[in-house]
């Protein structure tokens, strides 16, 4: 049950709003785990980029040939890579950063093949006589075959080594290669931060490899099945510290080419995959445990950051969550020592690189006296995410992307078992409810979403492994894992994890082999009673996409299930082998007492206990099931008297889950418009986080259609009114904001500094924007940053605006990191948006060249940009940029334009069909 009222942002802008007189504001922010960049050019430039050998064919016919496959082919296994890097921290005469590197490979001949195909991009390779970039030697006595030719496949990121004869099956072999590439500004691969320290420009060379990105650090076999040991030697600047994947062995003074560097070797990594590879070399400094803990835990940051204590809560953390993941395991943390790096720039929330994780700054630093609640949720959520993958996805790893949901989905779970126990005041498993499920819900409701586990033969480039790290993967993998880890019982589900992770340690594995760890378990223990087995069951959850609304009929006892989809008139175009049919676990409640489960695992059946012509039904407890519920319009009346009359019966989750099922069971045209809007009449009575976190998240929805409309006043009118009462207890509990109250997630002063700076800039002029932007570029604190980035975005001056947008192409103004949310953040504006739709449309091009996850980028853009959409004119620019898109070299974000579009064609329908309801009811409501 809820244990205390949470202030998101969306409901900050509600709160101050009322306090302040300003327009009501809804705007959820919303931080995702990405993945890494991938370099997009290959052009030569200055001499230092990789300048090809062309392939002894054309590679624009189709062919057969095995570098024109995006798979490695099956004929060598690598056993141990030694790779020594040297990254310059200063630019050369080109003005370009570069590293140089030396790297081999013991590889063991498992079919007999003439061709070695390695990954390689942007590498320039030395020659090492005419057109050979590598070496070839035999190992334990094996003769080592002749190097006819080597040359690059562009598209296929492959080196190619042609051999005179075939390599010995069972024999082991050694390849060596020297390079030098890059090291840009990408946030991909190896590449480099930058940051200022008492007006001094500092320099960190860093690393983001997942998923296809060690391959332009070093030639690498760069796929997760091909598990090796990696021996590092990182070259660094004095006054610098080096860190990788194992601890340091020693660090030396040497002289190469006159220059006097640092060399640190490292302890040999365990067997693992190359994207979990990384090192970082910065002047960081760290806290760090207790010297009696048995494992090393250090917190890396910037000096400045760490010495203000912005690391301290992180370190306090880390250790309790490691023995947490311990015991739910049953199995023993691997590594010796745990990383932990925040870096100035960094694409994604954070990266499991196996003990070096690394975080952007938000994400693992916490200031109390700057930082809100939900930076602190944040942080702790985050760094149990990533610690969960030490075991889930390190130790056992998928066998290939295809499956990457069970890796990100369970850790996304997980997280918030670990922050649980870290922070056990704050319930904050509840809140996985509103951050995974419902969000899952979202997405999973169109018909362009997709099954949480495809072919391996379906996600075979980069760009669709780049696609598979969304919504879909970490939320809904989280919330179908706790509905597994619900209908077995928790114990049950951690005992088949110890058993699979036992198993398969050091290896790797598709999803089946999970699901077979666990069937043993159930197998063992008669208490546990399933319909079918667990591959029956889960199989029609994760190869088929959506989920179902379950329809309960408490007058005849008749249940049925059917696909949901928010958009009643679109076409599902992908065939289910299941026929869009689940079985479902249906936990209920009579009245608040009598309880029961039942599961529908059939079209329609008909179960007796849920017939009732007096008390009121309530299905899906707790939300445990990942599923919507709608009921015949007697009990939903029945359910709404119950809200009204004591809302507390109800339990919390549940109160939030009325609210969500109805909006959107109403969006999908199942149930009027009108009965969703009378689940929040109750609310004026309610002070829990959960159920007005999911009333302000639909309410968000009438926002962005009616924010231009005449509908705006009224549905402002009717909200201020529920808000009224949990603006006045807020006000006591606080004695007239003087006070912290005692619980801790009603501590709110520091949560609503989002809307203080939002509501200061839009009530000001160009002095007040200006003071803004430079308190954010001043700023030291990373979080405080995101607020102050957010809060520029509310200027109402639309020339502030386009200067805000060009701001954001500049990386010197804009962390290249921060670019995608800046431009949401102003088209949230409704000055801003049609600024900003013009803005995208013109510099697109530029906006994503830079960056290696295109995809990734260019749909949070398109998904942000859009989200207001929904007239005729709107639509015909849409589908007009689409076509735009498909005529240029453009090859990523076309599945977000399909969404868009989609939703666009959706929101036109829903406002002809609802604006006029809903002006009435709003109209009714305040007479």
């Amino acid at each position: 049950m809820g244990k205390g009222f949470y202030i998101s942002k969306p409901l900050g802008f509600v709160l101050f709003g009322l306090g302040v007189g300003a327009v009501l504001t809804i705007f959820a922010l919303s931080v995702v785990y990405s993945q890494e960049k991938r370099k997009n050019e290959v052009n030569a430039r200055d001499g230092t980029r990789m300048v090809t050998t062309a392939a002894p064919h054309s590679t624009s016919a189709p062919s057969n040939e095995p570098w024109d496959k995006y798979r490695l082919p099956d004929t060598l296994l690598p056993a141990y890579y030694n790779v020594t890097l040297w990254p310059r921290l200063v630019p050369d005469e080109q003005g370009m950063y570069i590293f140089t590197g030396k790297s081999g490979v013991a590889l063991t001949c498992v079919k007999e093949t003439n061709l070695i195909i390695i990954h390689s991009n942007e590498l320039n390779f030395t020659l090492t006589s005419e057109m050979h970039h590598a070496k070839l030697a035999g190992l334990g006595g094996t003769s080592a075959p002749v190097i006819l030719k080597t040359w690059f496949q562009i598209q296929t990121q492959f080196m190619v080594i042609l051999l005179k004869d075939n390599l010995q099956v069972g024999k082991s072999y050694w390849l060596y290669m020297e390079f030098r590439g890059e090291l840009s500004d990408d946030l991909g691969g190896f590449y480099r931060s930058q940051y200022t320290e008492n007006g001094v420009k500092k320099v960190v060379a860093t690393t983001q490899m997942q998923p296809t990105a060690a391959r332009n650090a070093f030639p690498c076999f760069d796929e997760p099945s091909m598990k090796a040991v990696f021996h590092l030697t990182l070259l660094h600047p004095p006054g610098t510290v080096a860190l990788a994947n194992g601890m340091e062995l020693d660090t030396e003074n040497v002289t190469i080419d006159d220059q006097e560097v640092l060399q640190t070797r490292f302890e040999p990594t365990e067997k693992m995959s190359t994207y979990l590879l990384a090192f970082v070399i910065s002047e960081f400094t760290n806290l760090r445990s207790p010297s009696e803990a048995n494992v090393l835990i250090r917190i890396w940051g910037r000096r400045e950051a760490i010495e203000s204590g912005q690391g301290d809560y992180a370190l306090s953390v880390t250790f309790p969550i490691l023995k947490y993941l311990e015991n739910y395991y049953n199995t023993t943390y691997p590594l010796s020592k745990s990383d932990q790096v925040a870096l100035p720039d960094f694409a994604a929330g954070a990266m499991e690189n196996w003990g070096l994780v690394t975080y952007r700054e938000q994400s693992l630093f916490y200031d109390p006296k700057v930082s809100s609640n939900e930076d602190k949720e944040w942080v702790v959520t985050v760094i149990t995410h990533e610690l969960a993958h030490m075991w889930f996805g390190n130790l056992v790893t998928m066998r290939w992307w295809n499956d990457l949901w069970l890796n990100e989905g369970f850790a996304s779970y997980v997280s918030y078992l670990g922050a649980d126990y870290a922070e056990p005041t704050w319930n904050i498993k509840d809140l996985m409810v509103l951050q995974q499920v419902q969000r899952a819900f979202g997405v999973d409701a169109l018909v362009s979403s997709h099954p949480l586990s495809s072919r391996e033969d379906e996600v075979i480039t980069p760009d669709q492994i780049d696609q598979l790290f969304d919504t879909i993967t970490y939320s809904k993998g989280a919330a179908v894992l706790r509905m597994l880890s619900e209908f077995l019982t928790e114990s049950a589900f951690a005992k088949g994890l110890h058993n699979y992770l036992h198993e398969y340690a050091y290896s790797n594995t598709v999803y089946t082999d999970l699901w077979k760890k666990l069937q043993e378990v159930v197998d063992a223990d008669s208490s546990i009673q399933l319909p079918a087995s667990i591959n029956e069951i889960m199989n029609r959850w994760i190869l088929q996409m959506g989920f179902p609304v379950v329809t309960i009929n408490t007058r005849t006892g008749i249940i049925s299930q059917q696909h949901f989809l928010i958009h009643p008139d679109a076409v599902v175009d992908k065939p289910s082998d299941y026929n869009y049919e689940w079985f479902v676990p249906i936990t209920w409640m009579k009245s608040g007492s009598n309880m029961g489960q039942h599961w529908l695992l059939t079209k329609t059946a008909s179960y007796e206990p849920m017939k009732t012509d007096t008390d009121w039904l309530l299905a899906n407890l707790n939300v445990t099931g990942y599923y919507r519920v709608n009921y015949d319009p007697q009990n939903w009346e029945r359910l709404l008297t119950q809200l009204t009359a004591d809302h507390k019966i109800i339990p919390v989750l549940n109160r939030g889950q009325i609210i969500d099922d109805a909006f959107n069971l109403a969006r999908a045209q199942i149930i009027n418009i009108t009965l969703a809007l009378r689940t929040t009449k109750y609310l004026y009575e309610e002070k829990e986080y959960i159920p007005w976190e999911s009333a302000i998240r639909n309410f968000e929805y009438f926002f962005l259609m009616f924010d231009r409309t005449e509908v705006y006043g009224p549905l402002q009118t009717y909200l201020q009114r529920k808000v009224k009462p949990l603006f006045d207890h807020f006000k006591v509990i606080t004695s007239n904001w003087t006070r912290k109250p005692p619980r801790y997630m009603d501590q709110i002063p520091t949560n609503l500094k989002i809307t203080v700076y939002c509501n200061a800039i839009a009530a000001g002029g160009v002095e007040e924007w200006d003071f803004g932007w430079q308190m954010f570029k001043n700023s030291t604190i990373a979080a405080e940053a995101e607020k102050l980035l957010y809060g520029l975005s509310c200027t109402k001056e639309p020339w502030l605006l386009n200067r805000y947008l060009e701001f954001t192409i500049e990386p010197n103004l804009v962390r290249k990191q921060d670019v995608a949310f800046a431009i949401v953040y102003i088209s949230g504006n409704v000055i801003g948006q049609p600024l900003v739709w013009d803005f995208v449309r013109a510099n697109w091009e530029h906006l994503t060249k830079d960056y290696d996850d295109g995809s990734f980028f260019f749909g949070r853009l398109i998904r942000g940009i859009t989200r207001k959409f929904s007239t005729e004119f709107d639509l015909q620019q849409l589908q007009r940029f689409k076509e735009d898109i498909a005529a240029s070299s453009f090859s990523f974000g076309t599945q977000a334009i399909e969404q868009a579009i989609e939703q666009t064609k959706a929101n036109i329908k829903w406002v002809s069909e609802n604006k006029v309801q809903v002006m009435n009811w709003l109209i009714e409501q305040s007479a």
